[in-house]
């Protein structure tokens, strides 16, 4: 289904960036699994998709840096000669009431989830236009639909993500490019696995479905929209929340 296609998913190192990327392998692309922190789980992801046959790299890049960012995207263009599809997952969280919340909390998730995104696809646009051809995936949230509180930065910031979505997708559908936004509800990953038990219980009586999703629920939907199947789909949000949106 991806076969031929070089995917740079953000974030790739663990969680549902690390499942976004093995599943692309899965499917025939190339992925560079681009990370902050965690080198060793990065080098682990991209060891697993080269034992399914596909080139991969492991990238340090703070996506809030935005030379950084350029850098990282001329090293891998030179590297695999193409990038096809560009998945914004990197993300973090910094949950606070607003009146306990610090402006450099607010301003660490602003950077990193909605400016992060713009980075790498303000360094991407050029290649893709030239291309006439790309793919490109935000991971925004239920929190950016719904709004939650104790979460006013992460969901501003994922929020942004779909105005960022929906925007790019008007000014980029002539060319051939998609733009198009997941939004995960209640996962489960490292960082839902932290919540306590009396949060988990309250997220769960909100999903209609009466379960927590997957990485893999998330991952099958990124993998549907990097794909020719998906050629007509633009400026969407595809919630994939067991219904909590509804």
């Amino acid at each position: 289904m991806l076969s031929g296609k070089v995917a740079l998913v953000t974030g790739a190192s663990r969680g549902i960036g690390r499942e976004i990327a093995l599943t692309l392998a899965g499917y025939g692309a190339d992925v560079i699994v681009n990370y902050n922190g965690s080198k060793e789980k990065a080098q682990e992801t991209a060891a697993k998709i080269e034992a399914m046959g596909r080139k991969a790299a492991a990238v340090q890049c703070s996506v809030a840096d935005y030379e950084a960012c350029g850098k990282m995207i001329e090293d891998m263009l030179a590297a695999f000669g193409h990038i096809d599809i560009l998945v914004n997952n990197a993300g973090i969280t910094r949950d606070n009431l607003v009146i306990k919340m610090s402006e450099e909390d607010f301003d660490a998730v602003i950077d990193t989830n909605l400016k992060g995104t713009f980075h790498t696809i303000k360094h991407m646009y050029r290649p893709f236009l030239k291309q006439k051809s790309g793919r490109i995936i935000n991971l925004a949230s239920v929190s950016g639909v719904l709004g939650n509180a104790g979460q006013a930065n992460y969901s501003a910031s994922k929020a942004g993500v779909i105005g960022l979505t929906k925007s790019l997708a008007r000014e980029l559908a002539s060319r051939n490019i998609t733009v198009n936004a997941v939004a995960p509800g209640f996962i489960d990953t490292d960082m839902t696995q932290e919540m306590t038990e009396d949060a988990k219980e309250a997220a769960l009586a909100r999903i209609p479905l009466k379960r927590v999703g997957t990485p893999a629920d998330i991952a099958e939907t990124v993998a549907f929209l990097a794909s020719d199947k998906a050629s007509y789909i633009t400026g969407q949000v595809i919630s994939v929340d067991g219904g909590m949106a509804i």
